[in-house]
């Protein structure tokens, strides 16, 4: 079994609302290995990369002041599975249909003020995870229960 890598932000409402410590049990009870982390202001350039399938549309105006209102954090895990773990641990990105439960579904009213993203596949995993951290940031270590977990 390979091991995935997924982007997690922490968005504003997450910093603000004080939940962050909630969010990230949250991934760390899946069993997610954390690979790196880090508060950052996102700038304008990063956020029209990362939002490029919707940077062209009137709405994205809301999004880049809704991620910049403060700094976000940025985590990169790894595991099995991981961008499947993810989402589910994140759930839909309406919070007001969002599954109880989940960090959308205990935390988000709706689908403008979300708490978190994750990567949606493996592969924008790794992209995504190149785009935030350099080499230097990410590291790799051996958790010691993960034989045991997955054999």
């Amino acid at each position: 079994m390979s091991e995935e890598k997924v982007l997690v932000i922490l968005k504003p409402d997450a910093i603000v609302r004080g939940i962050v410590g909630e969010v990230i049990t949250r991934f760390e009870k899946k069993g997610l290995k954390i690979l790196g982390t880090k508060m950052s202001k996102i700038s304008d350039v990063l956020l029209e990369e990362h939002y490029s399938h919707v940077a062209d549309k009137p709405f994205f105006g809301e999004i880049r002041s809704y991620m910049q209102a403060s700094p976000v954090i940025l985590m990169a895990f790894s595991g099995v599975n991981a961008v499947k773990a993810s989402r589910m641990i994140v759930g839909a990105t309406d919070g007001s249909e969002a599954a109880a439960g989940t960090i959308r579904g205990d935390f988000a009213l709706s689908i403008d003020y979300t708490v978190v993203h994750a990567s949606d596949t493996p592969e924008n995993g790794e992209v995504e995870v190149k785009r935030f951290f350099n080499d230097e940031e990410i590291f790799d270590y051996q958790k010691p229960n993960i034989k045991h977990i997955y054999g």
